[in-house]
């Protein structure tokens, strides 16, 4: 017997523009296509309702969801997937109606985050986030609605524990909290140890897909996985990279942010993202060339906020210049110039810009530094080495009174310094 590949879901987009959103609802589904595409999924079709609010019982209005019933039937669509953050009611509703599964844009996302959790803690925080998301969505379900099968918005972790007694599904929840607290522990024991060292931390944040791991690999020499779909990057990754005048700085690839992106997921990953709290920079990268740019910053913006790092230290980069063409382009480039001035412009494809980014980080890494010129007594000779990756060692002469070191390097280092000269 030959075994033949599932083949993927068709998915029909379903989406509800309400007066002054900020986000173009056409702009909004072709995300939403991007997101079930790389959820495993294709888009068999699409309906866009304008609303003043969206429908309380069956999220878009009741004839709409009959027409969308039609169509699904037509286009032998599998799943209806809806751009916003369905109610169970609404799920049930657009269900009865559509005679098919339907999921919201949070499930989606899930699911990508699911496929992607490689590390302990982020298959940990994925299934926490889906039982979350899916508690209050089990309660009158039928069972050829569960799709505790498989397919999308289904998959993780949590696959197996998704049983109707929601007294084990709360249990396990519980369960996963103190795994999460423990791992919790574990990783600011580990960020402890690199506080230690003293290194200056910069941690690149962004809207999905900017390009921020192709920067990081860029600039730290590493090989961060690059691919061309959201959330690619899921367990944030820290790399060394060497700096102008020889300094050494640590550089953080984080996940990156989506507009809508799901409460219980940001607050599943808030410990992953904590790693964003003891950064003394924040890398900001923005695709230059998407249209919906400055919607892009601002999700970046307020969910920096809701972590509490809005007054973070920030450097803006526009990345992938390198797609900036003609005319229109060199516009595009003058206008945000204008408009935020000590923004840096980047290709880390092409590597135009670099050196004017790694200048910056220099200059953001030195900014505390304190210049000490002194002896060293030899038995405190481990500490030339500590200049050398940790500051920026501009002499150093062997004499017989000592190690006559002449560097700029951070604080903490300049008073260890202090302490081996008075210990002399």
């Amino acid at each position: 017997m030959i075994e033949t590949e599932t083949p993927p879901e068709r998915a029909y987009l379903v989406g509800v523009e309400l007066p002054r959103s900020r986000l173009d609802g056409d702009d909004s589904l072709d995300e939403l296509g991007s997101l079930v595409e790389a959820a495993g999924g294709i888009v068999a079709g699409r309906s866009l309702q304008a609303r003043r609010t969206r429908d309380p019982n069956s999220y878009v209005g009741k004839g709409k969801a009959g027409e969308i019933g039609r169509e699904v039937t037509r286009l032998r669509a599998d799943i209806v997937v809806c751009d916003d953050e369905l109610k169970p009611s609404q799920q049930r509703t657009l269900e009865e109606i559509t005679k098919v599964a339907v999921v919201d844009r949070s499930a989606v996302i899930l699911d990508i985050f699911a496929l992607h959790a490689r590390s302990r803690e982020g298959r940990i925080q994925v299934e926490l986030a889906q039982l979350e998301y899916r508690l209050p969505r089990l309660t009158g379900r039928g069972k050829e609605m569960s799709r505790l099968g498989g397919g999308i918005g289904t998959r993780g972790p949590g696959e197996s524990k998704l049983e109707s007694d929601r007294q084990i599904i709360r249990k396990r929840i519980q369960d996963l909290r103190k795994q999460l607290d423990e791992v919790a522990k574990q990783r600011e024991r580990a960020r402890g140890s690199r506080t230690s060292e003293g290194l200056f931390l910069a941690a690149i944040v962004g809207y999905t897909n900017a390009g921020k791991s192709t920067l990081m690999n860029a600039l730290a020499g590493s090989d961060v996985l690059v691919a061309d779909q959201p959330f690619a990057t899921l367990d944030p990754t820290t790399r060394r990279a060497a700096m102008p005048g020889g300094a050494t700085i640590l550089l953080s690839d984080t996940v990156g942010f989506v507009n809508k992106l799901p409460p219980t997921l940001v607050a599943a990953f808030r410990a992953t993202l904590e790693e964003l709290a003891d950064a003394d920079l924040l890398v900001h990268v923005a695709d230059v060339t998407h249209p919906n740019l400055h919607e892009h910053m601002r999700v970046v913006d307020e969910t920096l906020k809701s972590l509490d790092l809005a007054g973070r230290p920030r450097l803006l980069v526009f990345n992938q210049t390198d797609r900036l063409r003609g005319e229109e382009g060199d516009a595009l480039r003058e206008a945000l110039g204008a408009e935020f001035p000590a923004a840096v412009f980047t290709s880390a494809l092409k590597g135009d810009g670099l050196e004017a980014l790694r200048a910056r980080l220099a200059e953001a890494a030195s900014a505390s530094w304190k210049h000490v010129k002194t002896t060293l007594p030899y038995h405190a000779g481990a500490l030339v080495q500590q200049i050398r990756t940790r500051g920026s060692l501009k002499s150093v002469d062997y004499e017989e009174a000592g190690i006559r070191i002449d560097a700029s390097v951070p604080p903490a280092l300049a008073a260890e310094i202090q302490s081996a000269v008075r210990r002399r």
